[in-house]
């Protein structure tokens, strides 16, 4: 993709761009905890987004995408983000920048990616910490990359219109290879976990699908969580957010709760203990524990948070039922994309197998399976 972005550069604009790279993610474990400031564990994986970028000396930044086949300009004086482009997210990025005191000036900028479409990989949060990356290279701004990282949380909030956590951005731009980051949503601040999977691999089944509900239904778990903090403090005067409880109150809380939110309260402070006990059972080599969570966690995700579906469950099931898999779960905000699955590296063929054709005859639609590894943050390739 390096090669192929460089070409396309100098055909368009006649010059060499510096190229950035940053890229998509997993989470391994940690789902819907993010927006009670809780515990999440992403890493980085290999596939991700390249930015060209070079100085143009005018006041009008040019940009074009390889994967839309799509030129866009707009002037620095004059941003106006339009609502769902991709041109959008350099806007964002530009503006914040700009706001902070940093002197932007005309750029000419390709981009390109190889992050699957609606896999959950993340390709937002790649783009605008790749466009981060870049434009902090080239004008030699020094950007903190926990500003890139706020940066781009920001722009998906003011100008993608999306309430992101700051999980995936974060992910991008502090990814490191063969490591998870145990990552508090509270402080911003992370810790570096060995990922060691020996004779296993981290596959993704996207599940290819999306439904309709996955907004709506966001928002109403985020809104069932902070009623229950309201509920909860009267008994737990010292909590801020569901974070702040253990499994060892989940009694007390469940007397404290109404039925319809009792679920949703108890995923989110399990999750919260299970990332931690993930954490651990990675730093002792102890794979068929972590296995084991994976499936505690899509359990919980499933029944108590309902964010799975019909697709999510039955990929999630068949997977379980297997003997060559140590664990699975839905990964990302529900209602379709992806699971995640520990399965033997010597088995994938045969774990694709027993999934696809299944699944074709159950939902008319043919999965695809995308290999994780996990690789390195953001950078500037030069």
């Amino acid at each position: 993709m390096h090669t192929q972005l460089t070409k396309t550069f100098q055909s368009y604009f006649a010059t060499t761009p510096l190229v950035a790279f940053a890229p998509g993610r997993i989470n391994l474990i940690g789902e819907h905890t993010d927006y009670q400031e809780g515990f999440v564990f992403p890493a980085a994986v290999s596939q991700g987004i390249w930015v060209g970028i070079q100085k143009n000396s005018l006041t009008v930044c040019r940009l074009y995408s390889m994967d839309f086949a799509q030129e866009f300009s707009f002037e620095l004086d004059f941003i106006s983000p339009k609502n769902g482009h991709w041109a959008t997210y350099v806007m964002g990025m530009c503006a914040l920048m700009k706001q902070s005191g940093y002197e932007v000036q005309g750029f000419d900028m390709v981009i390109g990616g190889n992050i699957p479409v609606g896999s959950g990989l993340s390709s937002s949060a790649a783009l605008s910490v790749a466009i981060g990356t870049a434009i902090s290279g080239l004008f030699d701004f020094q950007i903190p990359k926990k500003n890139i990282v706020l940066y781009a949380q920001k722009s998906e909030h003011l100008y993608a219109g999306v309430k992101c956590g700051i999980m995936d951005p974060y992910a991008s731009a502090f990814g490191a290879a063969g490591k998870a980051l145990l990552l508090d949503c509270r402080s911003n601040t992370h810790e570096e976990i060995p990922v060691n999977l020996g004779e296993y691999s981290l596959i993704l089944v996207n599940s290819k699908v999306k439904h309709s509900l996955a907004d709506s239904a966001y928002n109403k778990r985020r809104e069932a969580c902070e009623e229950s903090v309201k509920i909860l403090q009267s008994e737990f005067p010292e909590i801020h957010t569901l974070r702040d409880l253990k499994n060892s109150d989940l009694e007390k809380v469940k007397q404290l709760l109404p039925s319809e939110l009792f679920p949703k309260a108890k995923h989110v402070i399990t999750e919260c203990a299970r990332v931690h006990e993930a954490a651990a059972a990675l730093q002792s080599g102890d794979l068929a524990s972590f296995g084991k969570l994976l499936n505690a966690s899509h359990q919980s995700l499933s029944q108590d948070f309902e964010v799975s579906c019909p697709e999510l469950d039955f990929l999630a099931d068949k997977a379980q039922a297997l003997d060559i898999v140590l664990g699975t779960r839905m990964m990302g905000g529900g209602f379709g994309g992806c699971t995640i699955n520990l399965v033997k590296t010597s088995e994938l063929e045969a774990f694709q197998a027993a999934l696809k054709t299944p699944y074709q005859q159950a939902f008319q639609k043919t999965p695809e399976f995308i290999l994780a590894e996990i690789s390195e943050g953001a950078r500037v390739l030069g």
